[in-house]
């Protein structure tokens, strides 16, 4: 007889799920849902895109987090179903098969318990993430490519859209930045906790000495704003500047002076788009990303000068978060949570829930001290 007693794990994964979607309130969801397609159907609907955009971009968030979390539910139930096929037919290939999916879902249903972790403001929105190589040379822009890969590659595997905003390749390998979007429910309240100073030690692939070579890269992520309407940007304030979008090593890829560099005078923040297909579509999307950023950095200010006046100095989260180490020791540490792994190649392969699911407990436990 098969041994198929997992009554015990399932129960608690029932508990574990009912909690979930207690906290997630799936009535409210469903009235949100109900209103957001109501209001979706309204044949004025695009008389105002930047409206339109937002009632269907809030709409398929919500569909979509309803549809995970009621799938669980099913998959549970046809678990349960499954065991007991296999358990009357003594069926030791069904048995292989019930067993896998316990695994899976207990991985699903504790993904979803670190989701309801999130409550911060932006939380629930998409994600704009900026990769910048740092020192290092052709090994930093090489990391910097790689880490841009990784996070794509972590995103696909999620089904979650992307879209490449803007590139700056290097003149030898990689690339000097490159923001790109990842467009799925709470992104930004997931991703953001990748922020900071990323580290790489390793034997460079660029030098003839075989020595150990460390490189760094920063990687920023802040929330996608549909409409980023409490900070006003005088044209006087900014300088915008055209040209011509371009490939690795310099090849041109449009004929057109589409790309947009808009450079805000006050604060020295730079935002470039190239690869939408006009000019006035990479203006208007590097405005998006200029106010977000304009209005995450007054937050900001405003945190700091609360501090201040507390007599608080100290801060929540260092600069450098992690260190990739590819030589001798093949590791992935997390300075922050001392999360590691011992696969690199499947991290930069885009491995990193792990990472993350540490890190929303890191900071949530950060938040609470």
């Amino acid at each position: 007889m098969l041994d198929l007693d997992f009554s015990a794990r399932i129960r608690e994964l029932r508990s574990t799920y009912a909690d979930i979607a207690a906290v997630l309130d799936l009535p409210k969801l469903d009235r949100e849902i109900a209103e957001l397609e109501e209001q979706a159907a309204a044949p004025d609907l695009w008389d105002d895109p930047a409206a339109a955009q937002k009632v269907t971009s809030g709409l398929s968030h919500r569909q979509a987090r309803v549809k995970r979390v009621r799938s669980v539910e099913q998959r549970l139930d046809d678990l349960e179903v499954l065991i007991e096929l296999a358990e009357e037919a003594d069926d030791a290939e069904s048995a292989e098969e019930a067993a896998a999916e316990l695994t899976a879902l207990e991985k699903v249903i504790q993904d979803l318990e670190v989701q309801t972790m999130l409550s911060g403001e932006y939380d629930e929105r998409a994600a704009v993430v900026t990769i910048r190589s740092g020192a290092g040379g052709d090994d930093a822009t090489d990391f910097a490519e790689m880490l841009m890969r990784m996070y794509l590659r972590w995103a696909e595997q999620h089904d979650y859209p992307t879209k490449v905003l803007d590139t700056s390749y290097a003149e030898g390998a990689g690339i000097k930045s490159a923001t790109f979007e990842i467009d799925a429910p709470y992104a930004f309240g997931t991703i953001s906790v990748e922020a900071g100073t990323h580290r790489l030690a390793r034997i460079s692939p660029f030098g003839s000495a075989d020595k150990r070579q460390t490189s760094f890269a920063g990687v920023e992520v802040i929330p996608l704003l549909e409409e980023a309407t409490e900070v006003e940007v005088p044209e006087t304030d900014i300088r915008v500047d055209v040209y011509r979008s371009s490939g690795p090593g310099g090849q041109s890829v449009n004929t057109t002076d589409s790309a947009v560099r808009i450079t805000h005078i006050p604060s020295g923040i730079v935002v470039s788009m190239q690869n939408e297909k006009s000019q006035i579509q990479n203006r208007a999307a590097a405005m998006r990303v200029l106010q977000t950023r304009l209005l995450l950095l007054q937050r900001e200010q405003e945190a700091a000068k609360k501090k201040e006046l507390a007599g608080s100095v100290t801060a929540s989260w260092g600069d450098q978060i992690r260190s990739y180490f590819l030589y001798g020791q093949q590791l992935v540490k997390d300075l922050r949570t001392g999360h590691e792994s011992s696969q690199p190649e499947a991290v930069f392969n885009g491995d990193l829930d792990g990472f993350i699911a540490a890190g929303i407990r890191w900071r949530s436990l950060a938040k609470n001290d």
